[in-house]
């Protein structure tokens, strides 16, 4: 008696990998689809918050965090952490002020002591950089350790050079300097311009080189990355180097804002800066992230503020709360998913 035919009703591993995948793109484009919605409903509150100058101004506020929140993206998907950035970009802010005040006198051209000044900013954040690097790889201490500890190392560095006031910028010097601020080109100012060449540059290093690749592999299993070859004390150092240099490029962009450094300069941008590199998708224990979203990421925590500021829906003083919220729902919602 012939048997007869069954149907097989096994799915292909590719089938099966299709609803993975479209999971995966509807979770990247959560921040997104969350940052049209809080437009439009700031839009809805208030009308001056769809305004060009809004815009502009919302924009500019962002690039301080947002350029920071590239360089920690790096870090984050190495699987590290940087508690202290906030606090190094108040450190450099008052350095940078008292050396081009120091400078002035002897330097002809003003314009060469900004420069001169923003050089140093940059040096200052890739040495900073490194001294993490080297004490998270050589001294084998913990990133949150080390971090921790210089967060209250450079803050008081700062306060102890301004006596516990403020450094201030020559007058002459912050005319120079405040274009680096203030100017726009076609119409969008200057540190928006910083900010996305920044996060473009970011993009083209973490997807499209092999230091990229390796960061991305280290944050995914540091263990597997060793037996792989990769030189892993050498990239964590090069990323914590590269966040340096970040917070100096933010810090020489803010110094003219303002013309002066203060203990309270940078004050929580640490929380700022993950909180938008988390919001924009990267996991909090590393291995996969985006600088996509980490500029969305940025650009959504901008808007909050801005929506609480225009409508008092909250007040002001708990937009550091607001952001801790964000953080901590987002970290729960990561864990639920793996």
């Amino acid at each position: 008696m012939p048997q007869e035919r069954t149907e097989d009703t096994r799915t292909s591993p590719a089938t099966a990998r299709q609803p993975a995948r479209w999971r995966t793109r509807l979770q990247g484009l959560g921040p997104v689809l969350g940052l049209v919605l809080l437009c439009i409903a700031g839009t809805w509150l208030n009308s001056d918050f769809a305004t060009l100058d809004n815009a502009m101004n919302l924009l500019t506020r962002t690039a301080f965090i947002g350029i920071i929140a590239v360089g920690m993206c790096f870090v984050i998907i190495s699987g590290g952490i940087d508690l202290s950035v906030g606090s190094m970009a108040a450190l450099i802010a008052g350095c940078v002020i008292l050396f081009m005040n120091a400078i002035a006198a002897s330097v002809a051209s003003l314009t060469l002591v900004v420069a001169l000044g923003m050089g140093f900013a940059l040096l200052l954040g890739a040495l900073f950089g490194l001294a993490h690097g080297l004490l998270i790889t050589k001294g084998r201490i913990e990133p949150f350790i080390v971090t921790l500890g210089t967060l209250g190392i450079f803050r008081a560095y700062l306060t102890y050079f301004s006596n516990g006031g403020a450094i201030t910028l020559d007058n002459a010097l912050a005319d120079a300097y405040g274009p680096v601020y203030y100017a726009s080109l076609l119409g969008v100012p200057v540190p928006v311009w910083v900010f996305i060449g920044v996060a473009l540059i970011g993009g083209v290093i973490l997807n499209r080189t092999a230091y990229g690749r390796y960061v991305q592999a280290i944050g995914s299993n540091e263990q597997v990355a060793r037996y792989a070859a990769v030189d892993v004390d050498r990239i964590k150092v090069i990323t914590y180097v590269l966040l340096g240099v970040c917070v100096g490029i933010a810090t020489l962009l803010y110094v003219p804002r303002l013309g002066s450094a203060s203990p309270t300069t940078g004050l929580l941008w640490e929380l700022e800066a993950i909180a938008a590199v988390i919001v924009g998708g990267t996991a909090l224990k590393g291995g996969a992230g985006s600088i996509t979203g980490t500029v969305v990421g940025a650009v959504l925590l901008s808007v909050i503020s801005n929506i609480l500021n225009l409508t008092s829906i909250i007040s002001v003083y708990l937009n550091a709360a607001v952001q801790g919220f964000v953080i901590i729902v987002v970290a729960f919602m990561q864990r639920r998913q793996r």
